[in-house]
């Protein structure tokens, strides 16, 4: 059996694999991560649930509202006054919206908050009916 091997061109084959896997310690975190809240959304028990990271947030902090089939989860987080040697902690205003699923009961809503998660859980109620087609005669 003969085995035909291709010579590669490239001089440095490892170099791409070493940028992909170039140290996070280097790296500069996404403005994504920088400015968002990490959420978990489930359903369970027929309650739509969603989970919060929100370390080092005071309560009286947070703010948690529902309109029009939309939750938002507001939470600022406020600087120390205290001279910092250092600080890689984001400071100030966080805000995070999720549409409901359309069976989601909006006037029962509870929210917890403990160890720096936020749980809110939703009813799911009844499954809305599909919007109803019209049909549309012309008329000449």
């Amino acid at each position: 059996m003969v085995v035909l091997a291709r010579k590669q061109k490239f001089p440095f084959p490892d170099l791409p694999d070493w940028f992909e896997a170039f140290p996070t310690r280097f790296t500069m975190p996404a403005m994504a991560d920088l400015y968002t809240m990490r959420i978990e959304e489930y359903a369970d028990g027929g309650r739509y649930t969603v989970r919060s990271e929100l370390p080092g947030i005071d309560i009286k902090d947070l703010d948690v509202t529902v309109d029009d089939g939309v939750l938002t989860i507001t939470a600022e987080r406020t600087e120390r006054d205290v001279d910092k040697h250092r600080s890689e902690i984001r400071y100030g205003s966080l805000t995070r919206s999720l549409t409901l699923p359309k069976s989601a009961d909006e006037k029962d809503v509870h929210a917890e908050y403990a160890d720096g998660m936020l749980t809110i859980s939703v009813d799911l109620g009844e499954e809305k009916p599909e919007p109803k087609h019209i049909e549309i005669k012309h008329i000449t």
